[in-house]
């Protein structure tokens, strides 16, 4: 089992929680990979999908992927173009769609487009969606539509904003726990 965290745009490997995420993982025993993805200059679908490419050799039938707002977008965009397939899916904080903000110019390569969510649930035994009541870029009805999508159950937090470290989230412990009782070995 291996696990490959992608952060969204404005954000780095170091953001969030995903350093913490990281080490609980490595404490674990696996390998954990957090890309950096450019953003949010040459932020394309195109630049991310090259920097994925240099870690594919890893991407396999045990990998969890973990997206995080584009992130989440982007792993979409990935299985819809990639014939790998993956042990599952977290999106967390995720979107699949232009938003009708003031960020879905630099965000359309990713989201200006219709997906062929069969492809999509083809590459992946499991997804899971975790979202917010209070996100200020992502509505509820964003999240119910993505997760009927991907044939998720979604989870949401109460208050809990982007799910990013401006909300408090430097550590996230219900990912940890929902990732354990799913996919990992007992």
């Amino acid at each position: 089992m291996n696990f490959i965290i992608i952060h969204g745009v404005y954000s780095s490997p170091d953001g969030n929680w995903f350093p913490w995420l990281k080490k609980k993982m490595e404490t674990k025993g696996y390998d954990t990979i957090v890309p950096k993805f450019p953003t949010p200059l040459n932020q394309t679908l195109e630049s991310w999908l090259r920097i994925i490419k240099k870690h594919e050799d890893k991407i396999n039938e045990e990998t969890v992927l973990i997206g995080h707002s584009l992130g989440a977008a982007f792993i979409l965009n990935y299985l819809e173009q990639s014939d790998k397939k993956v042990n599952s899916v977290f999106l967390v904080a995720g979107f699949h769609k232009q938003l009708g903000s003031p960020y879905d110019k630099i965000l359309e390569t990713f989201t200006d487009k219709k997906f062929d969510w069969k492809k999509i649930k083809n590459g992946c035994k499991k997804f899971f969606v975790i979202a917010s009541d209070n996100d200020e870029y992502i509505t509820v009805d964003v999240s119910k539509e993505l997760a009927k999508y991907v044939g998720a159950e979604l989870r949401i937090i109460p208050q809990g904003g982007h799910l990013n470290k401006e909300a408090g989230f430097t550590k996230f412990p219900l990912l940890l726990d929902l990732i354990s009782k799913s996919t990992l070995k007992k």
